[in-house]
Protein backbone atom coordinates (compact mmCIF):
# COMPACT_ATOMS: atom_id res chain seq x y z
CA UNK A 1 0.00 0.00 0.00
CA UNK A 2 2.81 2.41 0.85
CA UNK A 3 4.38 1.84 -2.57
CA UNK A 4 1.12 2.63 -4.33
CA UNK A 5 0.62 5.79 -2.28
CA UNK A 6 4.15 6.85 -3.15
CA UNK A 7 3.47 6.26 -6.86
CA UNK A 8 0.26 8.27 -6.66
CA UNK A 9 2.04 11.10 -4.86
CA UNK A 10 4.83 11.19 -7.42
CA UNK A 11 2.45 11.03 -10.37
CA UNK A 12 0.29 13.79 -8.85
CA UNK A 13 3.42 15.95 -8.68
CA UNK A 14 4.26 15.12 -12.30
CA UNK A 15 0.79 16.18 -13.46
CA UNK A 16 1.00 19.44 -11.47
CA UNK A 17 4.48 20.24 -12.79
CA UNK A 18 3.66 19.62 -16.45
CA UNK A 19 0.41 21.56 -16.12
CA UNK A 20 2.28 24.53 -14.66
CA UNK A 21 4.93 24.23 -17.37
CA UNK A 22 2.29 24.37 -20.13
CA UNK A 23 0.57 27.34 -18.48
CA UNK A 24 3.93 29.09 -18.24
CA UNK A 25 4.59 28.59 -21.97
CA UNK A 26 1.10 29.85 -22.81
CA UNK A 27 1.69 33.01 -20.76
CA UNK A 28 5.14 33.44 -22.30
CA UNK A 29 3.62 33.27 -25.79
CA UNK A 30 1.19 36.06 -24.95
CA UNK A 31 3.98 38.20 -23.49
CA UNK A 32 6.37 37.62 -26.38
CA UNK A 33 3.69 38.26 -29.01
CA UNK A 34 2.91 41.60 -27.37
CA UNK A 35 6.60 42.46 -27.23
CA UNK A 36 7.01 41.68 -30.94
CA UNK A 37 4.04 43.89 -31.81
CA UNK A 38 5.39 46.70 -29.62
CA UNK A 39 8.84 46.37 -31.16
CA UNK A 40 7.40 46.51 -34.68
CA UNK A 41 5.24 49.54 -33.91
CA UNK A 42 8.18 51.39 -32.35
CA UNK A 43 10.43 50.63 -35.31
CA UNK A 44 12.98 48.63 -33.33
CA UNK A 45 15.95 46.99 -34.99
CA UNK A 46 14.91 44.19 -37.38
CA UNK A 47 17.51 41.83 -35.90
CA UNK A 48 16.09 42.30 -32.38
CA UNK A 49 12.58 41.68 -33.66
CA UNK A 50 13.73 38.54 -35.46
CA UNK A 51 15.37 37.19 -32.29
CA UNK A 52 12.20 37.85 -30.28
CA UNK A 53 10.14 36.04 -32.93
CA UNK A 54 12.52 33.07 -32.67
CA UNK A 55 11.87 32.95 -28.92
CA UNK A 56 8.14 33.16 -29.59
CA UNK A 57 8.32 30.30 -32.09
CA UNK A 58 10.30 28.14 -29.66
CA UNK A 59 7.67 28.70 -26.98
CA UNK A 60 4.90 27.82 -29.43
CA UNK A 61 6.68 24.57 -30.31
CA UNK A 62 6.73 23.54 -26.64
CA UNK A 63 2.93 23.61 -26.22
CA UNK A 64 2.20 20.40 -28.20
CA UNK A 65 5.01 18.59 -26.37
CA UNK A 66 3.70 19.69 -22.97
CA UNK A 67 0.15 18.80 -23.95
CA UNK A 68 1.22 15.30 -25.00
CA UNK A 69 3.26 14.73 -21.84
CA UNK A 70 0.41 16.06 -19.70
CA UNK A 71 -2.11 13.74 -21.36
CA UNK A 72 0.17 10.76 -20.72
CA UNK A 73 0.73 11.77 -17.08
CA UNK A 74 -3.02 12.22 -16.56
CA UNK A 75 -3.68 8.77 -18.02
CA UNK A 76 -1.15 7.18 -15.65
CA UNK A 77 -2.58 9.01 -12.63
CA UNK A 78 -6.14 8.18 -13.64
CA UNK A 79 -5.14 4.50 -13.90
CA UNK A 80 -3.53 4.53 -10.47
CA UNK A 81 -6.64 6.08 -8.92
CA UNK A 82 -8.99 3.72 -10.77
CA UNK A 83 -7.02 0.56 -9.97
CA UNK A 84 -6.61 1.28 -6.26
CA UNK A 85 -10.14 1.87 -4.97
CA UNK A 86 -9.27 0.20 -1.65
CA UNK A 87 -7.21 3.24 -0.62
CA UNK A 88 -9.41 5.97 -2.09
CA UNK A 89 -9.91 7.53 1.34
CA UNK A 90 -6.22 8.28 1.77
CA UNK A 91 -5.33 11.97 1.61
CA UNK A 92 -3.08 11.66 -1.45
CA UNK A 93 -5.81 9.80 -3.33
CA UNK A 94 -8.29 12.59 -2.53
CA UNK A 95 -5.75 15.14 -3.76
CA UNK A 96 -5.13 13.12 -6.92
CA UNK A 97 -8.86 12.84 -7.68
CA UNK A 98 -9.33 16.55 -7.08
CA UNK A 99 -6.43 17.38 -9.40
CA UNK A 100 -7.81 15.12 -12.12
CA UNK A 101 -11.22 16.78 -11.86
CA UNK A 102 -9.66 20.24 -11.95
CA UNK A 103 -7.42 19.57 -14.95
CA UNK A 104 -9.93 17.68 -17.04
CA UNK A 105 -12.78 20.12 -16.35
Amino acid sequence: MEAILKKVKIQTGVVKRISKERTSYEQEIITLAKQVEDMKSCGKDEHDIKKRIECLDESRMMIPDCTKRLANAIDVLRGLVRDNKEIEGEEIMVIAKSLLEEITA
